[in-house]
C-alpha cells in the first residue's frame, strides 16, 4: 500500500506540473499573438499616413510654387523676366583680369578705373560670381571633327603620291615634294590624335573649374510711374532699351580699369539659370545639348503622303518628257540629214572601200602586183587602228633604280613616313665593266 501511494503522489505532482507548463506555453501564445496583430494595425495606420502624406506634398508643388521658388517667369529679348512683368533684368558678363601679375603702376590704373565705375553708377547693380566644372566635351567634338578632316585630306595625299610613283612619269623633285606634304600631313595628324587623347584624360579630373563673374542689371517698371497707361509690349521695350544702355554704359566705364564685358542673350541667360539650379545635372547634360536634342519639340510633322507622290511624279513626267522630246527631235531631222549621221559614223568604212575602188578602176596603169599589195596595206592599216582603239596603252618601262626608289618609298608612307629616302648610284653592268 504504501508503494501504491507513492505512486499515487508521484504521479499526481507530475500532472499538476504539466497543467501548470500548459497553461504558461497558452499564456505565451495568447501575449506574442496580440502583440504582431498590434504591430499589423500599426503598419497598417503607419502606410496611411505616409500615403496621405505624400498626397499632400504632391499637392503642394503646383506651377505657381515651382514659379515662385525659380523667382523669374521666363526669358525673352535677352532678360530675365521677374515678378510678373514687374521686373527686368539684364546680365552682363566680365572677363577677370589677373591683378596680382601686374606692376604697381597697372595696379593704380586698375583701382582709379574699378573707382570710376563705382562713381558713375547710378541704380544698383548685382555682383555674382558662379563656379563651373570645366566641360570640355564640346572641344572634344570639335577637335574630333578636324581630325577626320585631317586624316581624309592625308588619304587622298597618300593615294596620289604612290599613283606617282608607280607611273614612273614624275620627276625626282616633284616625288620629294610630294613626300614631303604626306609627311607633313602625317605628323599634323598624329599630333591632333595626341591633343585628343590629353584633353579627354583632362575632362576625367572633375576638379578643374573655372569662375565666371556677371554683373546683375535691375530695371523695375515702378520707375515709370503709377499713371503710366504704357501697355506690356511698350513697358518691354521701354526696359530693353533703359536696361541696353545701362549695360553698354558698365561696359564702357570697365573697360578703363582693363575688364572686359559683353551682354548675355538669351541662351546664354538659360545656361546661366540651369548651372545655378541644376548644378549637377549641368556637368552631364547641357543646355545646348539640350537645345540641339531638340527637347522642346513635343511631335515632330512630315510632309503629307499624297505631296509626296505629287512631286515623284512630277519628276517622272519631267523625265520622260526631256527622252521623248529628244527621240522626236532626232526623228524630225531630214533624210538628207539622216544620211548624214550615218556617213558621219561609217566614215573609216566608207574611206577603206573607196579606197580600195580608185586602186582598181587604176589596176590597168599600176600592175596587178601593186594592186594586191596596196589593197593589203590598206586592210591592214584598218586592223591596226581597231586594235589601239581598243587595247590599253602600255606604261612606259622604269629602270632599275626607279623601282628601287618606288619600292623604298611606298614601304616608307606604309610605316608613316617618318624616313628620307637614300639615292642610290646609278651604275649599270655595262658602266662597272668600262671601268674596271
Amino acid at each position: 500500500m504504501n508503494n501504491n501511494d507513492q505512486i499515487t503522489q508521484i504521479l499526481t505532482i507530475v500532472l499538476i506540473v504539466m497543467v501548470f507548463i500548459f497553461m504558461a506555453l497558452a499564456i505565451a501564445f495568447i501575449f506574442f499573438w496580440l502583440k504582431s496583430k498590434k504591430k499589423k494595425v500599426e503598419t497598417v495606420e503607419g502606410k496611411e499616413t505616409l500615403t496621405s502624406d505624400a498626397k499632400k506634398i504632391a499637392k503642394e508643388y503646383t506651377t505657381e510654387s515651382i514659379f515662385k521658388f525659380m523667382e523669374f517667369e521666363k526669358i525673352e529679348d535677352n532678360m530675365i523676366v521677374q515678378k510678373k512683368g514687374m521686373r527686368y533684368i539684364m546680365v552682363v558678363e566680365c572677363q577677370g583680369i589677373n591683378y596680382d601679375l601686374m606692376s604697381e603702376n597697372e595696379k593704380i590704373g586698375v583701382e582709379e578705373g574699378f573707382l570710376q565705375f563705382l562713381n558713375t553708377l547710378r541704380h544698383p547693380v548685382q555682383i555674382y560670381v558662379q563656379t563651373r566644372t570645366v566641360n570640355l566635351n564640346d572641344s572634344i567634338e570639335n577637335y574630333q571633327r578636324k581630325i577626320e578632316e585631317i586624316g581624309y585630306e592625308l588619304e587622298k595625299k597618300k593615294n596620289a603620291y604612290l599613283k606617282k610613283l608607280q607611273s614612273g612619269v614624275a620627276t625626282k623633285e616633284e616625288l620629294n615634294k610630294d613626300f614631303f606634304e604626306v609627311t607633313k600631313q602625317t605628323n599634323l595628324y598624329e599630333y591632333g590624335k595626341d591633343i585628343i587623347a590629353n584633353t579627354q584624360r583632362m575632362s576625367l579630373n572633375k576638379n578643374v573649374l573655372s569662375k565666371k563673374y556677371y554683373i546683375i542689371i535691375p530695371y523695375y517698371v515702378e520707375d515709370l510711374g503709377p499713371n503710366s497707361t504704357f501697355d506690356k509690349e511698350e513697358i518691354r521695350n521701354i526696359a530693353f532699351q533703359e536696361l541696353y544702355t545701362r549695360s553698354q554704359s558698365i561696359i564702357r566705364t570697365l573697360s578703363s580699369c582693363e575688364v572686359g564685358g559683353r551682354i548675355l542673350n538669351s541662351n546664354e541667360l538659360a545656361d546661366l539659370l540651369y548651372i545655378a539650379y541644376n548644378r549637377d545635372e549641368a556637368e552631364v547634360f547641357s543646355v545646348d545639348r539640350a537645345a540641339r536634342a531638340g527637347y522642346e519639340e513635343l511631335y515632330t510633322t512630315a510632309p503629307d503622303v499624297l505631296e509626296k507622290e505629287m512631286r515623284a511624279l512630277d519628276e517622272e513626267i519631267e523625265k520622260r518628257a526631256i527622252a521623248l522630246a529628244n527621240e522626236k527631235v532626232i526623228q524630225a531631222r531630214s533624210p538628207k540629214q539622216q544620211e548624214i549621221d550615218q556617213k558621219r559614223a561609217r566614215l573609216q568604212e566608207l574611206v577603206r572601200a573607196r579606197a580600195q575602188m580608185i586602186i582598181k578602176q587604176n589596176a590597168a596603169y599600176l600592175g596587178r602586183q601593186t594592186v594586191e599589195t596596196a589593197g593589203r596595206l590598206i586592210e591592214e592599216n584598218d586592223n591596226e587602228n581597231k586594235q589601239e582603239e581598243t587595247t590599253i596603252e602600255e606604261k612606259p618601262k622604269r629602270t632599275r633604280r626607279k623601282k628601287a626608289d618606288a619600292v623604298e618609298q611606298e614601304s616608307i608612307i606604309k610605316e608613316g613616313g617618318t624616313k628620307d629616302v637614300e639615292e642610290k648610284p646609278k651604275r649599270t653592268r655595262r658602266k662597272k665593266a668600262v671601268n674596271e
